[in-house]
């Protein structure tokens, strides 16, 4: 795609994909096989359908689902209609939904009832009461905004499951109620859309335990996605399997979003598969995987592998973890992957450096890359001032495409972006001497679990919560499944009976399942230095485990 031609919102860019891309296929989820024409009028039916509802210019719809080929309909249909489309990670328990749909005022929620046996509108009852929701003037209690929710189920049927506990509208109910409205309409809505509205919230926790929702326009989701394409040179001919979450920034913007600009066909993976994914490889020529380096590890690992001349793997993303030689070596000369590529990013920014093709191994397997999609970089020491090349501090980014902000929360947006522009992120890096970028250590004390984001003080405070309890350290411990897992350090007070157990079904209540500590270490005294700050690197680490099947 010409930069001239470029689209600046959403809807301009469905329009685009269905006018240049027409017949070729645009989204495969199992059975479900649409071209990019089709796609437009899924898109096209389902804004109807949200007019119908009552969604006005400006509203919040929300998505709480994996990955499928509705969660993408809903999505470009949201933010084709002028509403900010607010992802939900499908691992939430019901508090955290509940808190995000109410900081959001969503007006529409799109929910997979049933998916893994679980009810979401439950969690989402049971979340209200925990937060001393009762009433029963509104939809779901405690979120007075929220006027409908429809059923987004991962099969093909679009009927509301049994499991449903709250008014929920199926998927062909929700889209016969919009055959009414006038297609003028629908196309006027999609039209008023500007780059500068807003496109997306996406939630993100904070170190501070709060959730931060990063406000991003059309112009800046557009923007990086654009940039990663051309990047990674994504085509019409790529068929590119999404297995990061959809309700994260990558799956979503460097995922769909990148796929509509290139004519690339869209592999939603509502839960990583590796049989599944051998099986795409080999049937359907999956030409792109993103993926941390033990999803391409375990790829190359599984016993059906298929050979390289039956495959057409052509680019693998390794993200901004360091990559090991032998990794490299391995896709380079078993699967023949011709371009490997690291980028580094965070919610606030999306991508903000990448390899580029032709890059050296050494710079793959060292680096994230270099500034892409108008950003500038700077590593700082705690004073500020640009440290020498090779030297760790601090990681600054600048451009157009940074956030906006974050949603209700003017200081926190100050603290993150300077006065002259800078945003802040909590990463330590180093910058060598062409300019490319080491990451060094992760977001304050963050870790990812299966893919998934965990920040240690939202884990630390609801343990905190615990009766009993008078400190708490959250440290990441190696998994030989999830890559890491959260070990909990708990101090109690003088006499207390808390077992590690008692921990784990606390936490079980309040949070994600992945951010639950799979072991616990219930202690008399955390170590501290002078101010009485815990020293978490005078924790021991424990052993690499393998985590439970509930992981």
């Amino acid at each position: 795609m010409q930069s001239h031609e470029q689209p600046q919102t959403i809807p301009a860019l469905v329009a685009y994909a269905a006018e240049h891309f027409t017949d070729r296929e645009a989204l495969v989820d199992g059975p479900v096989r649409l071209s990019f024409a089709e796609l437009a009028e899924q898109v096209r039916r389902t804004s109807a359908a949200l007019i119908a509802s009552g969604v006005k210019h400006g509203d919040k719809v929300a998505i709480w689902a994996p990955n499928t080929a509705r969660w993408v309909i809903a999505a470009l249909a949201a933010t084709s209609v002028g509403a900010a489309m607010v992802p939900l990670n499908s691992r939430y328990r019901g508090i955290e939904a509940h808190q995000i749909l109410s900081r959001a005022e969503a007006r529409v929620l799109f929910v997979a009832e049933g998916f893994l046996d679980t009810s979401y509108t439950r969690l989402l009852v049971e979340g209200a009461a925990q937060l001393g929701y009762t009433d029963e003037a509104h939809v779901v209690p405690g979120l007075p905004k929220l006027k409908t929710l429809v059923s987004l189920p991962a099969g093909e049927s679009g009927a509301p499951v049994d499991t449903a506990v709250l008014p929920l509208s199926g998927w062909d109910d929700f889209l016969a109620a919009g055959l009414g409205a006038d297609p003028a309409l629908v196309a006027e809505r999609a039209a008023q859309v500007t780059a500068e509205d807003i496109a997306d919230v996406i939630f993100t926790s904070g170190t501070t335990g709060r959730s931060k929702g990063v406000i991003s326009a059309h112009r800046q989701s557009l923007g990086v996605s654009y940039a990663w394409a051309d990047h990674a040179q994504i085509t019409e001919e790529d068929r590119y399997l999404v297995v990061s979450p959809f309700s994260h920034t990558f799956g979503y913007k460097v995922g769909i979003l990148v796929c509509l600009a290139t004519g690339a066909a869209i592999y939603p993976m509502a839960t990583f598969d590796l049989d599944e994914t051998v099986r795409l490889l080999r049937e359907e020529k999956i030409s792109v995987i993103p993926g941390a380096p033990t999803i391409h590890q375990s790829i190359l690992d599984h016993p059906n592998f298929p050979a390289a001349e039956e495959t057409n793997w052509r680019l693998a993303v390794l993200g901004s973890a360091m990559v090991p030689d032998r990794l490299l070596e391995r896709l380079r000369t078993e699967a023949r992957v011709q371009q490997l590529t690291t980028a580094y990013g965070l919610s606030e920014a999306v991508v903000v450096t990448m390899c580029r093709p032709g890059d050296s191994a050494h710079t793959v397997t060292s680096t994230a890359g270099r500034p892409t999609a108008g950003f500038e970089v700077r590593v700082v020491d705690t004073a500020g001032r640009n440290v020498p090349a090779g030297t760790a501090g601090e990681v600054l980014v600048r451009g157009e495409n940074v956030m906006l902000g974050y949603l209700d929360d003017p200081e926190a947006t100050a603290k993150a972006i300077d006065a002259d522009g800078w945003l802040h992120t909590g990463d330590m890096g180093k910058l060598n001497e062409d300019g490319y970028l080491s990451i060094v250590d992760r977001i304050k004390d963050m870790f990812t679990v299966g893919g998934f984001n965990v920040y240690p003080a939202e884990v630390e405070n609801t343990i905190g919560s615990l009766d009993g309890v008078s400190a708490c350290a959250v440290l990441p411990q190696p998994d030989d499944r999830m890559g890491e897992v959260a070990h909990a350090v708990v101090e109690v007070l003088p006499g207390s009976q808390l077992t590690e157990q008692d921990v784990i079904t606390h936490c079980r209540k309040w949070l994600a399942n992945y951010k639950v500590p799979r072991t616990v270490e219930i202690t008399a005294q955390l170590p501290r230095n002078a101010a009485g700050k815990i020293l978490k690197r005078n924790i021991r680490p424990l052993a690499p485990t393998s985590a439970g099947a509930n992981a």
